[in-house]
């Protein structure tokens, strides 16, 4: 492997294209620096606090890429343990946020409208 550079681009990374790299930018991680000292975790947790919708796969993905593993190298119980903690934090970044809206939208008399 080669010796990582301070400045080298996200999408030097394994598996981090430019969708997933303009994702990390506007949460301020603009280095594969950046994204390693992070770590995965905490990087995703920025971006569904964000206002990124919640995505298993783009979860995943970080992981294997900060392993330099290809993004469908997780199966099983490595998967099943991922999808937990992804479900931890979102219910932590993005679910607590939108029950704070619906209860504030509730107050002002907001109510949802049946299709």
């Amino acid at each position: 492997q080669r010796q990582m550079c301070i400045r080298d681009s996200l999408t030097s990374i394994r598996n981090i294209g430019p969708v997933q790299q303009k994702a990390l930018t506007a949460v301020g991680i603009t280095t594969a620096a950046q994204l390693y000292e992070l770590g995965a975790d905490a990087a995703y947790t920025k971006l569904l606090q964000s206002g990124t919708k919640p995505h298993f796969i783009m979860y995943y993905v970080l992981h294997m890429a900060l392993q330099g593993r290809p993004w469908n190298d997780c199966k099983g119980a490595e998967k099943q343990q991922l999808r937990e903690r992804f479900d931890a934090i979102k219910s932590t970044a993005f679910d607590a946020d939108r029950s704070a809206l619906e209860e504030i939208l509730n107050r002002i008399g907001v109510i949802a409208v049946k299709p």
